[in-house]
């Protein structure tokens, strides 16, 4: 039964914080004959609710027509002007709306408002026909909080990663990825996650005195209902069906926009970020430059900034930055992806069930890239940059190998087929280009969130790591087929696993396979050109040690390594364990300080979080250089001070023939879309080829490319000349 609300006796007070009275003052005869001539009505006919700018000029009477007016109204400056936002025009003033415990800012335009009710708005702020605004005095826009009284049922939380709620986090207005990460993924101690919920409920009273806010210059226009929502500057909304339990952050320098057809309840909208055409969102929270639109319906998930999806759903997700799906037929449940990811159409991403129970959860890091129509089966674990050929694939994967391209068994084979170091071998520009791709297109002009777009990174060089010790270790169990008498001379483990790489090393053009059981349930894996892929991912680890370590010399002025620089190297903290944090790689060792910073008070807010992610992004670079150190160590397994002359100019000579094949090969695959028959053939010229697709000779990439191979390689030279050299 509806509630029965009996109106106030006239002349009764209303409650009204004073704060909102400083500089305002009641209308005076003359100005209520005038409002009641234009058809305005008002509850109070004394109409001493009714508040105006008491500056001279400061209100306007006749700007005011055809209005309802209930509870209180406090109007700021109030003349004769027009505001203009695309085609659309307005006149300063209200019109033909319905308005109730409304406070403005100077010169607003509210035309065509059927309800409007507890709302607070900013200056010069534009509203055009609006079905229902109103706010709650209970409101929590978007936040996972409670107000006085609520029971613990009613606080919203986001299921990110897994269908259960097993990892669920409480939404929050300066959430970024990392801090859904952290909440998310480590959820065996109670503490730490407790201490997450105390910092989100910070700074909430608990009062019932909410009211919604609109701020400067924001546009809503033909829009259904905006319930206990809080709109930020320059905000853009146009043809909305329904905003609820919402935040929509915005600012002049990064304004946000939502359009047409578009459904968003109990979330948070980040700042720059455009929601389009019937994209409905549900528990959500949305980072910096995202784009959502074309249908999309995103439920119970994390979308990291400056990603883009479009025509697909997208289920209780954790997203990283750079993340792109846009197909029709695309899906994705229960995982936790690690961004600078491309969802292509038709991959069914977590589909398939292995029980009876809900999905379990895929986790793919940074780089996942599936294939057309491919669907996978929980639970299912990808390294980076894992490239997934169309298929079906109706067992669980687990695959270790980074930059690998992973395919079915070939000739009906239940195994799959795994090449490690794909990228490297056979899509150079593709790989090359990633960072310089993705820096061009973050387009964030405030950058919280830290994001390693370098595919040449701690967490890939730590994946590399452990699949060169993993391939070693195959090999080693084969080895008896290969070199029987290599292996039958090795007495122990240790030396079979030495024989095992002594035979890559000395063997390149061996031609053999692995098979690798864990890669797949029941019927693993058939690894291919392993010996090429070791040789390859340790071309890398050199390429990034040293190409680390002469950033280093940039930074500081040195010329080359000695041993009063290793020295000073050496005192930097070494970190051996990394771990991708919503994008910026921090080791392990940092993450469990954080927390142990938090469970013992120090740090008792997300924003005293934010500021540890900046001390240990600060610090990267240094934490890298120290790695390098160790990575050079650990391949050659001696002090970097003790290689021999042959083994420096080893490591000059690899990176610089690595560094010469990245060029070469970005240039030689970049060629094919000019010289390949099958390229060419739907092009009736070659001047209209380069018409469409932009002269080769103007690729901004392999111009940058170039030089800055160059000059890596000339520096390169001396990297090791302040070393005593036998």
């Amino acid at each position: 039964m509806n509630k029965v609300i009996i109106p106030e006796k006239t002349g009764e007070k209303i409650n009204i914080p004073q704060e909102l009275l400083k500089g305002k003052r009641h209308l005076n005869l003359n100005e209520i004959q005038i409002l009641l001539s234009n058809s305005n009505k008002n509850t109070d006919p004394s109409w001493q609710n009714f508040f105006v700018d008491d500056s001279p000029d400061g209100f306007d009477p006749s700007l005011v027509k055809s209005n309802y007016f209930d509870g209180y109204v406090i109007l700021g400056k109030l003349k004769p002007a027009k505001l203009q936002y695309h085609d659309l025009v307005l006149e300063t003033g209200i019109y033909r709306s319905m308005v109730r415990n409304v406070v403005t800012g100077d010169d607003c335009a509210f035309k065509n408002i059927s309800y409007l009710d507890n709302y607070r708005f900013g200056n010069r702020v534009m509203l055009f026909n609006i079905q229902e605004m109103c706010c709650t005095n209970h409101a929590k826009f978007g936040n996972g909080i409670l107000k006085e009284g609520e029971p613990e049922s009613h606080r919203v939380w986001i299921g990110v990663a897994n269908e259960n709620d097993g990892r669920a986090i409480l939404p929050f207005e300066s959430m970024i990825p990392a801090d859904a990460y952290i909440w998310s993924h480590y959820r065996e101690d109670k503490e730490i996650l407790d201490a997450f919920k105390r910092m989100t409920e910070a700074g909430n009273d608990k009062k019932l005195n909410t009211y919604g806010f609109v701020d400067d210059d924001a546009v809503i226009k033909n829009t259904g209902i905006i319930k206990d929502a809080r709109i930020g500057k320059a905000a853009y909304i146009k043809g909305a069906l329904k905003l609820k339990n919402f935040t929509m952050l915005s600012s002049e320098e990064e304004p946000s926009q939502i359009g047409e057809g578009v459904i968003m309840v109990n979330g948070i909208l980040g700042y720059d970020s455009h929601v389009f055409y019937q994209a409905v969102a549900v528990r959500f929270v949305i980072g910096r430059n995202c784009q959502v639109k074309y249908g999309v319906r995103l439920l119970n998930s994390v979308l990291g900034d400056n990603s883009t999806v479009s025509c697909c759903e997208i289920l209780n997700n954790l997203i990283f930055p750079f993340h792109e799906q846009h197909h029709n037929s695309s899906f994705l449940i229960a995982t936790t992806c690690q961004g600078q990811s491309n969802i292509a159409s038709g991959a069914t991403v977590g589909s398939n069930h292995n029980s009876r129970s809900p999905d379990g959860e895929i986790f793919a890091k940074r780089g996942f890239w599936p294939g057309l129509c491919s669907d996978f089966k929980h639970n299912s674990r990808f390294a980076s940059f894992t490239l997934i050929s169309k298929g079906s694939y109706q067992h669980e994967l687990d695959i270790p190998y980074p930059f690998a391209l992973v395919a079915p068994g070939l000739e009906g084979s239940c195994a799959i087929s795994i090449i490690p170091a794909f990228w490297f071998m056979y899509d150079m520009f593709a790989i090359a280009r990633n960072k310089f791709k993705f820096i061009k297109r973050d387009k964030r002009k405030i950058k919280i969130q830290h994001i390693e777009t370098d595919p040449f990174a701690p967490d890939t060089m730590q994946e590399i790591m452990s699949a060169l010790d993993r391939l070693i270790g195959l090999t080693a169990q084969k080895l008896p087929e290969l070199d029987a008498v290599s292996a039958a001379a090795a007495k122990t483990p240790e030396e079979l696993y030495q024989a095992a790489k002594d035979f890559m090393h000395k063997n390149e053009g061996a031609n053999y396979t692995l098979h690798d059981d864990i890669c797949q349930r029941k019927y693993g894996a058939i690894v291919y050109k392993p010996v090429k892929a070791y040789k390859m991912y340790r071309k890398i680890i050199k390429y990034f040690a040293t190409r680390t370590i002469l950033e280093y010399f940039e930074r500081e002025h040195f010329n080359s390594l000695s041993i009063e620089v290793l020295e000073k190297i050496r005192q930097i903290p070494l970190y051996t364990d990394w771990e991708n944090i919503g994008g910026q790689i921090m080791p392990k060792e940092k993450r469990l300080e954080l927390f142990a910073d938090i469970k013992a008070g120090k740090i008792d807010s997300w924003e005293k979080v934010h500021a540890f992610y900046d001390q240990c992004d600060a610090e990267y670079e240094n934490y890298k250089l120290r790695y390098s150190i160790y990575l050079l160590e650990k391949l050659y397994t001696r002090p970097i001070e003790e290689f021999s002359a042959y083994l420096y100019n080893n490591v000059i000579e690899d990176v610089t023939a690595f560094a010469m094949e990245m060029y070469e090969s970005s240039v030689e695959s970049r060629e094919k879309d000019y010289k390949d028959y099958y390229r060419q053939m739907v092009y009736s010229s070659a001047s209209e080829m380069e018409n469409i697709l932009g002269p080769m000779s103007k690729n901004d990439f392999l111009i940058d490319f170039k030089e800055s191979t160059d000059s890596f390689i000339g520096r390169l030279k001396t990297l090791f000349d302040g070393l005593t050299i036998e």
